[in-house]
């Protein structure tokens, strides 16, 4: 039960107190009492106080660090959008799979832990509990997959890793001649990767599909110079989860799992298969295909994600120039 002074720090819309509150009940691993909390967070955000951020940062805290039974009864859909990151993520960094699955009852909620598990080393090949259908993924990371990029929450900030695959060197380039055409799938998913770092950072995207080469593609995106290395399907997964998974400099985090399935829905699109494609299928075609990372030949700051890919077979290329922070220009 809650002592009346935490009431009073209700009354008085007294976001810090009860944010030393809440530190307080998760210490004591009271975590009825902060869903009691929650509960009147919510009923006094209803009267006009602004405590929906207590109520929020009470179901992060307890996806986090409660016990199976509380952690799963928060991961419902739209649970966490005022997070660091989606709940899912959130458990599923904490919690094992055979942890949390008893206590989720909505399939698509338990698609994205079961992904969260997956690409934590867990092999979920055959459970349906885990509703591999959902997402379209295998419930193992294939032998060829990378190590993807994770995050790592704490009670008040979450760290996120870099891609550090193996990368290979850029060298310049002179951009071939080549001529935008209309493939709106393409560009659309492409810039999809990215969507937070425009709309909720201070970011830039744009990407294109030409008649032509690579380094045509990245010569039409390029206000500088041009530098390319060629990179292994492995690689290309990996800095599209990355993107996928992110939040830019200031937009909420999507997550390991989103990253993964996105991922794996562009690097189809991009080796002309349908989504979703079967694994097998999917490296195959990935492996006839050329991807390039590429750069201006200048220092960038921020998240950056610049690819290109071509089809030396069909004669066409695509590629996606994109950050998360543009530089304003000083008075």
């Amino acid at each position: 039960m809650l002592e009346p002074s935490v009431i009073a720090l209700i009354d008085g819309d007294d976001i810090n107190g009860l944010l030393r509150v809440v530190d307080g009940l998760c210490e004591g691993r009271r975590w009825d009492d902060l869903l009691d909390l929650a509960d009147r967070c919510e009923d006094a955000t209803e009267r006009g106080k602004q405590l929906w951020p207590i109520a929020a940062h009470i179901d992060y805290r307890i996806a986090l660090e409660a016990s199976p039974e509380f952690a799963g009864g928060v991961l419902i859909p739209e649970s966490g959008r005022f997070s660091l990151g989606p709940l899912t993520e959130v458990a599923a960094s904490t919690h094992t799979w055979d942890e949390l699955a008893p206590y989720i009852d909505t399939p698509q909620v338990a698609a994205y832990v079961a992904q969260e598990r997956v690409l934590r080393g867990e092999d979920l090949t055959g459970d349906d509990a885990a509703h591999p259908e959902l997402l379209g993924l295998p419930l193992h990371l294939e032998e060829w997959e990378p190590v993807y990029p994770l995050a790592t929450y704490t009670a008040s900030e979450v760290e996120v890793a870099e891609p550090w695959a193996a990368q290979a060197p850029v060298t310049e380039t002179s951009p071939a001649r080549a001529d935008e055409v209309s493939e709106g799938e393409i560009t659309d998913a492409l810039l999809d990767l990215v969507q937070p770092w425009v709309a909720e950072s201070n970011g830039a995207a744009r990407s294109v599909v030409v008649d032509g080469t690579a380094s045509g593609a990245a010569g039409l995106l390029s206000v500088g110079g041009l530098r390319m290395g060629q990179i292994e399907p492995a690689d290309v997964l990996q800095l599209l989860a990355w993107a996928a998974a992110s939040g830019g400099a200031y937009g909420r985090r999507r997550g390991a799992a989103f990253g993964r399935s996105t991922a794996w829905y562009t690097a189809a699109l991009l080796s002309s298969l349908d989504p979703p494609a079967h694994p097998d299928e999917l490296i195959g075609a990935m492996s006839e295909m050329r991807w390039f990372r590429w750069d201006e030949g200048a220092p960038e700051k921020g998240w950056v994600l610049r690819i290109a890919v071509e089809d030396p077979d069909e004669g066409w290329a695509a590629a996606i120039a994109a950050t998360d922070l543009i530089e304003e220009d000083e008075d």
